[in-house]
């Protein structure tokens, strides 16, 4: 049962990812129906002048790649190695719900510290979940 929560974590994530895909691509063709960039800045995907939203949303998206793949690899190990405890998947659980958090924040008014705090938060879950793990290991 701990290993079907695990998994739909993890498919959160997922979506929390193609989300951000889809936010991205909006702002990418609105800010270019618009005129705020020049559609041949995609070729080179050339963005530098687009406006903010458009490079939050593209260095957000960027982000989901990042920290996130850590989550990833940790979930796959702790199935594959039969090292799924409930603090693995309550780890797991607060990291995906601070990533989506981060999301809103980041996409929305931005609120630097805020931004941080939930970023850190996530960090340090992925670091308990890999903390659970090693310790199920030995």
């Amino acid at each position: 049962m701990l290993e079907k929560f695990l998994v739909l974590t993890v498919f959160a994530q997922v979506m929390l990812t193609f989300s951000v895909m889809y936010i991205m691509g909006k702002r990418r063709f609105a800010a270019a129906k618009e005129h705020l960039i020049e559609k041949s800045a995609f070729t080179a995907m050339r963005l530098d002048s687009a406006p903010d939203e458009v490079r939050i949303a593209d260095r957000h998206f960027i982000n989901q790649f990042e920290i996130p793949t850590l989550f990833y690899v940790a979930a796959v190990t702790a199935l594959a190695v039969k090292a799924v405890s409930v603090w693995f998947v309550a780890f797991s659980l607060v990291f995906v719900i601070t990533r989506y958090a981060h999301s809103v924040v980041h996409l929305g008014k931005n609120q630097v510290l805020l931004r941080y705090r939930l970023f850190l938060i996530g960090c340090v879950m992925c670091l308990a979940q890999w903390l659970v793990l090693l310790i199920n290991l030995l």
